[in-house]
C-alpha cells in the first residue's frame, strides 16, 4: 500500500521532578538539603531512511512518546535521562506542523537527522536553594514538560524525470521499457493507481523516472485522481509530457496536450516553467500522420523538444533516453538561465 500524506502526535519526554530531601545522618555534624535533580526527558528524532519508501509504518501507530526523565532522589542523587526515540522516514519526507502548517524540515538526504519535538529539563532539587541565611530550603522545582506537536508528514518522491500526461498514454510502459520497473500495464484507462520509480541507465550515468496516474480535465477541482500525486514531480529536472497519437483514443493530441497543461497550471504554476519534453506515443499504431504533425507544430510554437516513439518496437526510445540524460546532467544553474 502506497501511503504518502499521514498525521501524527509526537510527544517528548519530560523531565522528572525535583527532590524535596535532608540529610541526616548519625556522626555527620554537618547534614543539610539533599534533593537531587530530576533527569532530563528524552527527544523525539526523525531519521530520513533508505529501508523505507511510504509513509504506511504511520498510518497505523500515529502516537509517538519518547521516556520521561527518573525523579531526583535523596543524598543528591539526580534522576535518570529518559530515552530518546528515533522515527524512520523516507527520504523526500517534507514534515509540516498540523496546526500552523509551518515547514519544519524537508529531509531530502538519507541519514538527515533533526529533532522534531525538544525533551522537558529536570527540575531542580531543595539543594540548589540553600544560601547562608536559609539553610533549610524547601524549595524545589517539578520537571519542565516535553514538546507535544501534531504534526502532517507528506512525501514527495525524489526523482530526475517526471513522466505526465492523459490515461493510458503509455506512461508505464516506457517506464517498463527503460528501467526495471514493472508497473501494472492494462488497456483500461487508470491502470495506475499509485507512483512508479525506475533507475535509467545511460551508458556510464543513471537517473531516476517516475511515473504518476494520468491526469484528465479538471484534475485540480478533483475530477479522476485528482493532482494528488503531483507532488511527486515537484522536485524533477524534467517533464516528459507523452501525448497518445493514435486514432483509439477519439481525441485531438493538441487539446490533450494543452488540458494536462492547464491541470499542471492549476497545480502549481512554477510547473510550466520545468524544461520539458513533447513525446508523440504509439506512432507504431498511428494511421493519421497529421495527428503527429499537429502536435510536432505545437512543440515547435512553444520551443520544446519533441520526440517520436513507440515503447512496443522500440523505435525513438533510445534517442529519448540519450537526451533525458543530457538535461538530467546539466547543473541545476544552467537550467535556471535557459528558462
Amino acid at each position: 500500500m502506497f501511503i504518502d500524506e499521514v498525521r501524527i502526535r509526537v510527544k517528548a519526554g519530560d523531565g522528572g521532578n525535583g527532590c524535596l530531601a535532608f540529610r541526616r545522618e548519625k556522626f555527620v555534624p554537618r547534614g543539610g538539603p539533599s534533593g537531587g535533580d530530576g533527569g532530563r526527558g528524552g527527544d523525539v528524532f526523525m531519521v530520513a531512511s533508505t529501508h523505507h519508501n511510504t509513509l504506511l509504518h504511520f498510518r497505523f501507530n500515529p502516537e509517538h512518546t519518547a521516556e520521561r526523565g527518573r525523579h531526583g532522589e535523596g543524598s543528591n542523587r539526580s534522576g535518570r535521562e529518559g530515552k530518546s526515540i528515533e522515527l524512520p522516514v523516507p527520504v523526500g519526507t517534507v514534515v509540516y506542523d498540523a496546526d500552523t502548517g509551518e515547514l519544519l524540515h524537508d529531509f531530502t538526504q538519507a541519514g538527515d537527522r533533526f529533532m522534531i519535538a525538544k525533551a522537558g529539563r529536570g527540575g531542580r532539587g531543595n539543594q540548589h536553594f540553600a544560601t547562608a541565611t536559609h539553610q533549610a530550603p524547601t524549595e524545589h522545582e517539578p520537571g519542565h514538560a516535553g514538546e507535544a506537536k501534531y504534526l502532517r508528514l507528506e512525501l514527495k518522491l525524489l526523482a530526475d524525470v517526471g513522466l505526465v500526461g492523459f490515461p493510458n498514454a503509455g506512461k508505464s510502459t516506457l517506464i517498463s521499457r527503460i528501467s526495471a520497473a514493472r508497473p501494472k500495464i492494462a488497456d483500461y484507462p487508470f491502470t495506475t493507481l499509485e507512483p512508479n520509480l525506475g533507475v535509467v541507465s545511460v551508458e556510464d550515468r543513471s537517473f531516476v523516472v517516475a511515473d504518476i496516474p494520468g491526469l484528465i480535465e479538471g484534475a485540480h477541482l478533483g475530477h479522476g485522481l485528482g493532482v494528488q500525486f503531483l507532488r511527486h514531480i515537484e522536485r524533477t529536472r524534467l517533464l516528459v509530457h507523452l501525448v497518445d497519437v493514435s486514432e483509439n483514443t477519439g481525441r485531438d493530441p493538441v487539446a490533450d496536450f494543452k488540458v494536462v497543461m492547464t491541470e499542471l497550471e492549476g497545480f502549481r504554476e512554477d510547473m510550466l516553467r520545468k524544461p520539458m519534453f513533447v513525446v508523440a506515443s504509439k506512432i507504431d499504431v498511428a494511421q493519421d500522420t497529421a495527428r503527429i504533425d499537429s502536435l510536432r507544430a505545437l512543440a515547435a510554437d512553444k520551443g520544446l523538444p519533441f520526440f517520436e516513439i513507440s515503447s512496443v518496437t522500440g523505435l525513438g526510445i533510445e534517442a529519448l533516453k540519450y537526451a533525458m540524460a543530457q538535461v538530467v546532467a546539466k547543473p541545476a544553474e544552467e537550467e535556471v538561465k535557459a528558462t
